[in-house]
């Protein structure tokens, strides 16, 4: 026998409160009464999450154990059996299987001796790594040894009857958050039965409690059996609480469709009222992410079970009492049920509605939120005027000339006329006509026209809706008149050849724009930027199932207006004066009468200007699992500290409501020594532990995304099906276990953002970190106002990894003027990038803003020349990034209040005598800072070419310090017309004084 006594606590306690609920162990001849406990230490993990207790009555080679363990788990039968003496942590040898199944488990075990045994029935096998979960449950145990088997003749009815019973004492969860109890606990076949046999309709209503969530959608829990069918239930609130409860139905007979609660008002004996309308139900109807109300249709299959969350605003000025209202439940063709409610409600008036804690279900209020959503520009950016003309319109930095037909004719970025004509919607082989304006409706963040024209066989109606930010979205609706077949639609759009120096996009990275590319829509291509650091244009093609960012996880189909099954594509030509991008169909045939829609979306960039200030000053301490900086980091220069998921401040993704005293404190703490705290707060999967995720997967699939389920134990065993595994982690006291987001729009969006509200007031965070989100630039809009108006100065930042994105700078434009920083460094292979790569993609300044390098530690040579360092101390692929060196040189060079020239600029003042060396000048009085990086494939010899009159020193006068830099550099003095050596991928720092 194999002794595993050091690996298991004999000792357990029970629940605070034990409960007791007959039936739950079948010993073969007689029922016995067991509880469900909760284990006082929790036993080693990878003996899984539940344990029977039962007692063995003598020492004997075999015996018997039968009792229902009600599980709603799958493949039971598969999961290995580990049976171990209580007292001396032996385990037994042989187990010989009769019957597993969900409701109970028939089987003989031996030899054994007298006492009490540990039955462990889900093991499994641990992953203390960060990630998604590699392993799965062990393998069924080895069969029972022959001889033994035969020599206690297990294949006798007889003699199995005569065998000694153990008694099964209790079912125990290894930690609370494991507990099946009691919505779980499912209910046998038989028990089933007699209940739906008492049923008088099709199906059956239960009011339950919000402590205690319905989980099994297959099901019906022993709870619900053991109290009968009820029409009645009470519950206790206080005033001001937006209380919470459910109605279970049941389809018992039938499937149950188009389920309606109807809602009386609420009334006191006291004569006390308040309107029907005080009652929400959050399955049936809701507000999505932009402020429109709508409903929703629940079905309920036959055998399945349908959780209704209901939610009561109690006002705050309610009288004290005792309150009752009726809900009618209403189905198709089905006989109304009335659950009669009554509300206890106390005088104590509850802080915030009972959103700071959790159990009470009151944030489902947040679904339906509508914060942040208002036609006002964010603090950063002005309102929209117009001139005397009509057709200019006027936002920061830019100036935007319209056509008769609603399209830009001319588009400048702080002065940089960014077309080359007009922009162009053709019929091939239709004239457009008679375009005129029909209506506009100008406020001070948004304007949206409509307009009018037509062709020989079609009639064309165009909707642009322009904001603040330079954002301009167009809806071109096509009404055919006749039949007709065309050879092609395109959108065509000239660019100045001398701003279309850069683009990416339809199949390319940050590049150079080539003299001529063609594309199709093949993989996750809906978007290009085409433009350089003075201007540019994004145009995203609209209409798909989804729009968002992280098309690389959610692989949806391109829309189909622009794709045309295929034989969509785009293509751009590049000529001395004009650079054509052309966005076309292919051959396309209408029918009379039939209509289309195409979709599309523009943003002039740069969004803002560049703020090297900010860049310089604002540097973040990033480390996962250790979030506190020691007092010298904080010397070196910390400012900023983002606290990332998985450690003891934010331990749960995407739902840091849970350590909310350990993260209130840290922040406290941080401010004081005048440091500003982010946190990771995102949305593309959702934590285990989110207290409201039962409410949430009653909803479908509208916020929880779908799949083959499977991963971490846990999500197996109380999710079970419909639902994909994401991200993972060990924590140090359990596990958290993600599940995916569905994409597209999602009510998650609002209680996000509320969420983010109740974090700013009683957090006191600093902003948000974001890491590879699925909304778009509407729900970053709202957040960015939250953020300004709880607390202005907030910061968000975006990380992103190009293997989900493929191009977080081409797939996140429309984020760009909401962020402050950039974090576009995973999966980059800095060393093989190209210079028009890093200035693209990964710099953030052809779009206003500057960003920090990531994938093993950047390049410190490259990352410099675009004024970019590491996060310390951000561990990645092995390598531990430390800047502290270079900021020091930052300091005492003063760089937060020089000018940054790069090679980019119309106007250099350095560049090198070798092309593939670049070079970027900081000035100051007296001074410059000059940083030099190589792309050339070997080591070169090279010097400096300084305009001296606009750097503003004496060239006579000046020396060229190359300061000692720890894993950057030695000290090295130059004279002006030295040349130097540079090695591939490496560089200089100069200062020239």
């Amino acid at each position: 026998m194999k002794n595993i006594m050091g690996l298991i606590p004999i000792h357990s306690r029970q629940l605070m409160f034990i409960i007791l609920i007959n039936a739950f162990c079948f010993l073969g001849y007689s029922q016995s009464e067991v509880s469900y406990s909760i284990a006082e230490i929790p036993w080693e993990a990878g003996l899984g999450n539940h344990r029977a207790i039962f007692e063995v009555p003598k020492k004997a080679e075999a015996v018997k154990l039968k009792f229902n363990w009600r599980r709603h788990d799958e493949s039971i039968e598969k999961r290995r059996f580990i049976i171990v003496n209580a007292k001396t942590g032996d385990t037994i040898e042989n187990i010989h299987r009769l019957e597993v199944n969900n409701e109970k488990c028939d089987l003989v075990f031996g030899p054994a001796e007298k006492g009490d045994y540990y039955f462990y029935y889900l093991p499994f096998k641990p992953d203390l790594e960060w990630g998604y979960y590699r392993y799965g449950y062990l393998d069924q145990e080895k069969s029972p040894d022959p001889q033994w088997v035969a020599d206690n003749r297990l294949g006798n009815e007889r003699i199995l009857r005569r065998l000694p019973k153990a008694t099964c004492l209790e079912l125990q969860a290894r930690t609370e958050f494991d507990s099946f109890y009691p919505m779980e606990v499912v209910a046998t076949q038989e028990e089933l039965e007699r209940f739906v046999s008492k049923a008088e309709s099709d199906y059956i209503v239960i009011g339950e409690d919000r402590k205690n969530p319905i989980k099994m959608r297959d099901y019906l829990p022993l709870k619900w059996i053991k109290n009968g069918i009820g029409h009645h239930f009470e519950g206790s609130a206080k005033r001001h609480e937006y209380y919470t409860f459910q109605i279970g139905v049941y389809a018992a007979k039938k499937a149950v469709n188009n389920i309606e609660l109807e809602f009386s008002s609420l009334k006191s004996s006291s004569g006390n009222l308040f309107p029907e309308s005080v009652f929400t139900c959050f399955n049936t109807h809701g507000v999505d992410p932009y402020g429109n109300p709508f409903t929703k249709q629940v079905d309920v299959a036959k055998g399945k079970v349908q959780p209704l969350w209901v939610g009561v605003d109690i006002p705050k000025d309610t009288k004290a009492g005792r309150y009752t209202a009726n809900i009618t439940v209403k189905a198709d063709g089905q006989i109304d049920q009335i659950i009669t409610v009554e509300l206890n409600i106390d005088d104590e008036i509850i802080a915030n509605r009972g959103d700071d804690e959790p159990w009470r279900h009151s944030r489902l209020r947040w679904l339906n939120s509508t914060i942040g959503i208002d036609d006002e520009p964010t603090v950063s950016y002005t309102p929209i005027g117009t001139d005397m003309k009509d057709n200019t319109v006027k936002l920061l930095g830019k100036n935007i000339e319209y056509g008769d037909g609603g399209l830009p004719t001319a588009i400048k970025a702080w002065d940089t006329e960014i077309l080359a004509g007009p922009i162009k919607f053709v019929l091939d082989g239709e004239h457009i006509k008679n375009e005129k304006r029909l209506s506009k409706i100008s406020k001070s963040g948004v304007a949206v026209n409509k307009y009018s024209s037509n062709t020989q066989h079609f009639d064309i109606q165009t909707e642009s809706t322009l904001e603040f930010d330079g954002h301009i979205n167009y809806k071109i609706k096509l009404l055919a008149k006749s039949d007709v077949n065309l050879e092609d639609i395109k959108l065509q759009i000239p660019f100045q050849s001398s701003v279309a120096e850069y683009m990416m996009g339809m199949g390319l990275p940050g590049t150079k724009v080539p003299r001529q590319h063609r594309a199709k829509w093949s993989g996750p291509q809906d978007s290009f930027w085409v433009g350089n650091t003075y201007g540019g244009l994004h145009v995203e093609l609209r209409g798909g199932e989804y729009h968002g960012p992280l098309l690389n996880l959610y692989k949806p189909e391109p829309a189909k207006s622009w794709d045309n099954d295929g034989k969509g594509g785009f293509s751009i030509e590049k000529k001395e004066e004009e650079t054509i991008a052309t966005v076309f169909t292919g051959k396309r045939t209408f029918t009379k009468g039939e209509e289309l829609v195409f979709e599309l979306s523009f943003l002039i960039t740069p969004v803002k200007e560049v703020d090297s200030k900010a860049q310089f000053t604002n540097r973040y301490y990033h480390n996962g699992l250790a979030p506190k900086p020691k007092e010298e980091e904080i010397t070196d220069g910390v400012k900023i500290i983002n606290v990332h998921h998985a450690n003891k401040y934010n331990p749960f993704i995407n739902y840091p409501f849970i350590n909310t005293k350990e993260m209130r404190g840290f922040v406290d703490e941080m401010h004081e020594k005048d440091l500003k705290v982010k946190i990771y707060y995102t949305i593309r999967e959702l934590s285990n532990h989110a207290t409201e995720i039962w409410a949430l997967r009653s909803l479908g699939n509208e916020i929880l995304g779908t799949g083959k389920g499977g991963g971490y134990p846990w999500l197996q065993e109380h999710l079970v099906t419909d639902y994909n595994t994401q991200w993972y982690s060990p924590l140090e006291n359990g596990i958290d276990a993600s599940i995916i987001n569905a994409p597209g729009d999602s009510r998650w969006y609002n209680y996000y953002l509320e969420g983010l509200s109740w974090l700013l007031q009683n957090m006191d965070i600093d902003g948000l970190y974001l890491d590879d989100v699925t909304y778009d630039r509407r729900i970053l809009k709202r957040m960015r106002k939250i953020l300004d108006r709880e607390k202005p100065g907030s910061m968000i930042d975006l990380h992103s990894n190009t293997g989900f994105s493929k191009g977080p700078a081409n797939q996140y434009a429309e984020f760009f003027p909401y962020l402050d920083k950039l974090w576009f460094g995973e999966s980059f292979h800095y060393d093989a990038m190209p210079p028009e790569n890093w200035l693209v993609e990964v710099s953030g300044i052809p779009f206003g803003h500057m960003g920090d390098m990531l994938h093993a530690g950047g390049n410190p040579w490259r990352g410099m020349v675009y004024g970019m360092t590491v996060r310390y101390p951000w561990f990645t692929e092995g390598v531990s990034c430390d800047p502290r060196n270079i900021w020091k040189v930052w300091d005492r060079f003063g760089i937060a209040d020089a000018k940054m020239i790069g090679y980019w600029e119309k106007n250099t003042v350095v560049s090198t005598t070798n092309p593939d060396v670049k070079a970027t000048a900081y000035i100051k009085d007296g001074k410059v800072l000059i940083s030099v990086a190589s792309w050339a494939k070997e080591t070169v010899d090279v010097k400096l070419n300084i305009d001296w009159q606009a750097v503003g020193l004496d060239k006579g006068k000046v020396r060229i310090i190359a300061p000692k830099i720890e894993d950057f550099q030695p000290e090295k003095t130059f004279s002006k017309d030295e040349e130097f050596p540079i090695e591939p991928t490496k560089g200089w720092l100069f200062i020239v004084e």
